[in-house]
């Protein structure tokens, strides 16, 4: 779909329209004239009345008009909605938006990331093209290029986590998934390293081959570096990436391992985000360290009571195999430390507690000082995703102490998961600035509703673009 600026000389008459109401069937500024055109019976007949989330397509002289309600008011985040549900309901080729008109911060790249979010299909193993979207092209009134431009950035690099965590898990290996990655940075200015099992063994990434060793398909570790000349700081990046998770041998049941394709959430956004940052043309330095393996069942896979050696920090008594993303995000984050990166963030579908916490829409930030939790608190609430800062409560790091080891992968309480497992990572993170991000919650999509669409939904990405953009500005 085909994203670009349009004057009102150019609307063709075979263009769907898209128009925004309030509650209570009150033009959004820039649709009056639309809704003057429409038989307001046709609304009143289906139910229609501005509600936030309604959607009717009416005839529209020539053409037709998709109408979106917004509630009681014009938002950002009611525009990126709006957009998202609008674009699904076209049925031409060729829309023109009339949203961005509203007077209000931010509305063009509200209502550009709801149609290119909202209007997101993966369809790569689909044989035929029932459902599939019509839409080619949609004008955007009242944007120019640079907006749009600008706007596109963050929501193509989400599209691309979408389709990176989508992708099932036969055909996302550790070296598939890794040359994914590659194929996404392409012609961009991003330096990509990958260890494979043998360099990992070099390095003595204990952990990750821990994790590994009950699958036939090798570990890899992705190290992707973005350095322009021109860089004011240095971020750093670990993303968790389990391209299939079983349990191990403390083996998940059924249920809980269908959707266990999407356990390399947190290294497609990682990935995505790294992209987005060399597309964008930031000044800022991006180190971002990926490592990817299954956590499968064989006959030489990690035991419980097994202790595992990270390149860098305590020794870990591996009680629960299922508790393998913090061992390899371990050697993750000891890697990444070697790069001396300001700022490093870690994000990962982690732990089910974050979910119990915080339910499917919201994520956890954790962070070694409050003005780090600030930092990414402030750059969600600018990219519009939403995460809740959790405390890292020092007084449960003793429930991790090991008989055996230095520390052990769980607590064996069921309560306070999410806490623990960062209190496990802060072990590994060193004595600078740090951030972990449970995004077990959001990474999928449960409805197709908005912006999202059910799925993936590479939260996260757009965070860390416009945590890149503060840490630039805050150097600049």
């Amino acid at each position: 779909m085909h994203i670009k600026t349009i004057g009102e000389s150019e609307i063709s008459p075979d263009a769907t329209l898209i128009a925004g109401v309030l509650q209570g069937l009150e033009p959004l500024p820039g649709s009056e004239g639309v809704l003057d055109a429409v038989d307001l019976r046709v609304l009143e007949v289906s139910g229609f009345e501005g509600k936030p989330g309604q959607v009717v397509t009416v005839p529209h002289r020539e053409g037709a008009a998709v109408i979106v309600g917004l509630g009681d008011e014009a938002t950002f985040e009611s525009l990126r909605a709006a957009s998202g549900n609008a674009v699904r309901a076209v049925k031409t080729g060729e829309a023109i938006c009339l949203l961005g008109l509203a007077p209000i911060e931010g509305a063009i790249r509200a209502v550009v990331e709801g149609l290119v979010l909202g209007g997101y299909q993966y369809r790569a193993y689909k044989t035929s093209d029932e459902g599939e979207s019509k839409v080619e092209s949609v004008g955007v009134l009242g944007a120019d290029e640079d907006d749009i431009a600008s706007s596109l950035v963050g929501a193509n690099a989400t599209n691309m986590a979408r389709d990176w965590t989508n992708a099932p898990a036969l055909d996302a290996s550790p070296e598939a998934l890794a040359a994914m990655f590659v194929a996404g940075a392409t012609a961009l200015p991003i330096e990509i390293e990958i260890w494979d099992r043998t360099r990992i063994e070099e390095e003595k990434l204990g952990a990750l081959l821990g994790v590994a060793a009950g699958s036939d398909r090798p570990p890899v570790l992705m190290i992707m570096s973005y350095r322009p000349d021109d860089a004011r700081g240095h971020l750093g990046l670990v993303g968790k990436g389990i391209t299939f998770d079983s349990g191990g041998l403390s083996i998940k049941t059924a249920p809980f391992m269908e959707e266990m394709k999407d356990d390399m959430t947190g290294a497609a956004v990682v990935a995505a985000a790294t992209i987005a940052v060399a597309r964008a043309g930031l000044p800022l330095r991006v180190t971002t360290v990926v490592p990817l393996t299954d956590n499968a069942i064989g006959g030489n896979a990690t035991r419980p009571g097994d202790v595992l050696r990270p390149a860098v920090g305590p020794t870990i008594e591996v009680l629960n195999t299922d508790a393998e993303g913090r061992l390899i995000l371990a050697d993750g984050l000891g890697v990444v430390r070697r790069y001396e990166p300001d700022l490093i963030v870690d994000v990962a579908t982690l732990t089910g507690a974050a979910k119990v916490a915080l339910g499917e829409k919201i994520a956890a930030v954790f962070g070694s000082e409050s003005g780090v939790s600030e930092r990414i608190l402030s750059a969600a609430s600018r990219a519009g995703e939403f995460f809740w800062e959790m405390p890292l409560f020092k007084d449960y790091r003793k429930a991790l102490d090991s008989n055996i080891a230095d520390i052990k992968n769980i607590t064996g309480s069921r309560y306070g998961g999410a806490i623990a497992a960062a209190l496990f990572l802060s072990e590994y993170a060193g004595d600078g600035d740090w951030a972990h991000l449970d995004i077990a919650g959001p990474a999928l999509s449960r409805e197709t509703s908005g912006e999202q669409v059910k799925g993936g939904s590479g939260v996260g990405v757009r965070t860390l673009l416009e945590l890149a953009r503060l840490l630039a500005e805050a150097d600049a």
